[in-house]
C-alpha cells in the first residue's frame, strides 16, 4: 500500500511511478470516445452471435448452445443497458442533479448482475435435466463452426473493451466485459460439450452447461463488487491518490496537501482538498495558484471535478459537517488502515 504524508511539505514527496499515466492506444480516439464506440460495437456483436447461435441450435439441439445462446441474448440486453448507460453518464448536470449522472454506469451494472444471475439459474435447471434425461445431439459440425466464430467475434470485442476500460474505467463496459469474458468461456465450453456430445458422449454436454452457469455467477459477483464501490462512494485507489498529491504540490507555494478525499462517479473523479499555503499570500495570488493547481491535477484525471480549500501554513480546520473528524484517504493509508 502506498503511504502518503498527512502533514509536511509536499516538496518532500517522493515521486510515484507512473509511466504509463495515459496507456489510452484505442488509435486516435479519446478515452470517453472508445467508450462510446465500444458500447455500440459490443450492440452489433451480440445480435451476429445470436444470430450464429440460433442457427446452431437448430441444427444440433445441444443444450450447451442453448446455455451460450442463452448467455448471449441476455448480453444483448445488457449491451443495449450499457449503450444507454454510458451515454447518460455523461450528460451535464442539471438542477436536480448537480453532481452529474455519472452513477447511471453503476445502476446498469447492477441491473446487468441480475440478468447474469436470472441466466445461470435458467441454465442450471436445463443443465440438470439434461444431465438426467440426455438427448442425442445432431449438426455438430455446423455447431463447431458457429462456436469458432463466436470465440473469435467475443474475443476481439473483449479486447477492444479491455482498451476502453483500461483508459476510461467505465464501470459500466467492464460489466458488460464480464458479460463477454463469460460468453469467451462458455462457448469454449460448449465446443467441448457439442464434440463430446457428437462422439456419443451426451453428459458432457449437459456438464458444460452447468460449468458455463458457474461461470457467469461468477462474474456477476465481480460486477455486483464494482457496482458497490461505485454507489458506494470508494475512494479512487492509492496509486491514483499519490499522482493527484504529486500534481497539486508541483509549486513552490504550495507546502502541503491534506484533508484529501475522492470518490468515484461514474465516468467522473469527484476531489477535494485542502491545500497549505504561505499566510502572507493575497487572496489573488491564492486563488492563482489554486486555479493552476486544479489545471495540473486535470492534466492528469481530465474528467475530475475539483474543490481545494487553502489553509494559511501551519494553520488547518478538518471539513466541515458531519464528516468532519473522519480520517482522509491519505491518513487512513499511513495508518494502515
Amino acid at each position: 500500500m502506498t503511504r502518503l504524508p498527512i502533514r509536511g511539505t509536499c516538496l518532500s514527496m517522493p515521486n510515484p511511478a507512473h509511466k504509463n499515466a495515459n496507456p489510452f492506444s484505442f488509435r486516435d480516439l479519446t478515452p470517453e470516445q472508445a467508450v462510446l464506440r465500444v458500447s455500440g460495437l459490443s450492440v452489433a456483436v451480440a445480435v451476429i452471435l445470436i444470430a450464429l447461435k440460433t442457427l446452431a441450435l437448430s441444427a444440433s439441439g445441444s443444450v450447451a448452445v442453448l446455455a451460450s445462446l442463452t448467455d448471449s441474448a441476455l448480453d444483448l440486453i445488457a449491451s443495449l443497458i450499457t449503450f444507454f448507460a454510458v451515454r447518460f453518464a455523461r450528460t451535464s448536470p442539471d438542477k436536480e442533479h448537480p453532481f452529474g449522472h455519472g452513477k447511471a454506469e453503476a445502476f446498469s451494472a447492477l441491473i446487468q448482475a441480475g440478468l447474469v444471475f436470472f441466466s445461470a439459474a435458467l441454465i442450471l435447471s436445463d443443465s440438470w435435466a439434461h444431465l438426467r434425461d440426455p438427448q442425442p445431439v445432431s449438426g455438430g459440425a455446423l455447431s463447431i463452426a458457429v462456436l469458432i466464430v463466436s470465440l473469435a467475434l467475443t474475443g476481439a470485442l473483449i479486447y477492444a473493451q479491455a482498451l476502453a476500460v483500461k483508459a476510461s474505467g467505465s464501470v459500466a463496459v467492464a460489466a458488460d466485459r464480464a458479460h463477454y469474458a463469460a460468453d469467451l468461456a462458455g462457448n469454449g465450453i460448449a465446443l467441448i460439450g457439442v464434440g463430446a456430445a457428437a462422439l456419443g458422449v451426451v453428459h458432457i454436454d449437459a456438464i458444460a452447461g452447468g460449468l458455463i452457469a458457474l461461470w457467469l455467477l461468477w462474474g456477476a459477483v465481480q460486477v455486483l463488487r464494482s457496482a458497490a464501490d461505485h454507489l458506494m462512494d470508494r475512494a479512487m485507489d492509492d496509486e491514483d491518490i499519490a499522482r493527484i498529491v504529486e500534481a497539486a504540490c508541483n509549486a513552490p507555494e504550495v507546502l502541503d496537501v491534506h484533508r484529501l478525499r475522492t470518490r468515484i462517479s461514474g465516468p467522473h473523479r469527484l476531489i477535494q482538498m485542502h491545500m497549505a499555503l504561505p499566510a502572507d499570500l493575497s487572496l489573488v495570488r491564492a486563488h492563482e495558484i489554486i486555479l493552476s493547481a486544479e489545471q495540473r491535477i486535470l492534466s492528469v484525471f481530465p474528467n475530475a471535478d475539483i474543490l481545494i480549500h487553502p489553509d494559511p501554513a501551519g494553520v488547518s480546520e478538518p471539513h466541515g459537517g458531519v464528516f468532519s473528524g473522519v480520517p482522509s484517504h491519505a491518513e487512513q493509508s499511513i495508518n494502515g488502515r
